[in-house]
């Protein structure tokens, strides 16, 4: 079974259905009863075209969930709009969905959960630890969006920072290896770049085009995962940076920042030097007090700590972190190196243990248990 070929197909026959008629959470447990469906069916007996095979599916699975009264007295109406056998026409309607997802009906979080879970194919989990909330919290986020948009008309599609927020937090996702969504986030960008004369866009799509660029050296053979200062600059995409510093340079010229383009600048400061020692972390810094100054996120307070370390010295670093809550996710990480800078080797391993166990992901915990082994391996020489 194909997993990755369900996943890019199911937003567009979550669009067919949502233009056909149907309201979106409808049209959702449709396409999943469909999938469900294709998991059973298509080992046996592949179909010649997945796409139409789920577009019929899907909709006479509609059709038998909305069977009452109402949709009794429809049904004629609702069965002449039934797709003929045959291939379905090649629509991509993605990004279309991420536009219909963000309805002004919802607030701008409950549309960005909505979209992460029922277009970009996330779990409810990944979800809230992107927005660093418990899970179940977010279960009734995304619960009570799809009961507020359930009896809605999409004729209102939402703005244009929910839907860059979206894109960007499935390309965050995609990129920490968990799903492999951030080319498909790129190609979406691209697509919004080229429809939408907008500076954060543009911001956007040279921030995943810097970010990606370094992809292939983020992980070692054995699915470690390398750090920025480790890693192999000589394989890093020069292509993919030359466009995203074009792109951002264009961006900048124009006098509007956005929290994208301040992440951009900083993106393209770390690809441009040829070394990590030769990295400008005083203008990292700056930058860096930008995007705190647009977003007041607690992390990018806590990105700032690590490159206050980097241009100050590990110990300007710890100050700038102690403003910083203890229950931060990745705030022990970021001690321990601090201090394993500042040599105070006894706090930097047990913090690098302290940080493995609250790790959200195996590559992650695994790294961290390394260099608090490291550690104590040097402590004990």
């Amino acid at each position: 079974m194909n997993e990755a070929l369900l996943r890019s197909l199911t937003p567009s026959v979550l669009g067919v259905l949502v233009r056909r008629g149907a309201d979106f959470a409808a049209a959702e447990d449709a396409v999943q009863d469909a999938l469900v469906e294709a998991v059973r069916v298509w080992l046996a007996d592949p179909p010649r075209d997945p796409k139409g095979w789920l577009v019929t599916v899907a909709w006479r699975k509609f059709l038998d969930a909305t069977r009452s009264d109402a949709a009794r007295r429809r049904r004629e109406d609702l069965v002449a709009e039934e797709p003929a056998p045959g291939p379905a026409p090649a629509v991509d309607d993605t990004l279309q969905l991420y536009f219909l997802c963000a309805h002004p009906s919802l607030t701008p979080s409950s549309a960005v959960a909505l979209t992460l879970r029922a277009v970009g194919g996330l779990t409810t989990r990944q979800i809230a630890q992107a927005y660093l909330v418990p899970e179940a919290t977010m279960a009734q986020r995304i619960s009570r969006a799809k009961r507020t948009v359930s009896d809605v008309r999409f004729d209102q599609p939402g703005d244009v920072a929910t839907v860059l927020r979206v894109l960007y937090l499935v390309f965050n996702e995609g990129y920490s290896g968990d799903v492999d969504l951030a080319a498909e986030s790129i190609r979406l960008t691209r697509q919004l770049a080229a429809a939408i004369d907008h500076p954060e866009v543009a911001g956007l799509l040279a921030l995943m085009l810097l970010h990606h660029a370094r992809r292939a050296t983020r992980t070692a053979p054995d699915g470690s995962l390398v750090p920025l200062a480790e890693q192999d600059r000589g394989r890093w995409d020069t292509r993919s940076i030359a466009e995203g510093v074009k792109i951002l340079q264009a961006a900048l010229a124009r006098d509007r920042l956005g929290e994208f383009q301040a992440q951009a600048a900083i993106a393209a400061l770390h690809a441009d030097a040829p070394t990590s020692e030769e990295t400008d972390w005083v203008q990292i810094v700056e930058w860096y007090d930008e995007l705190a100054r647009l977003t007041d996120s607690p992390v990018v307070r806590l990105n700032r700590a690590v490159a206050v370390g980097e241009a100050d010295g590990p110990r300007a670093g710890l100050a700038a972190l102690a403003a910083l809550d203890d229950a931060l996710p990745r705030r022990a990480a970021v001690a321990a190196y601090l201090h394993e800078r500042d040599s105070d080797l006894a706090t930097a391993a047990r913090l690098y243990a302290e940080a493995a166990q609250k790790a959200p992901n195996l590559a992650e915990r695994d790294h961290l248990t390394r260099r608090a082994a490291r550690i104590n391996a040097r402590r004990d020489r």
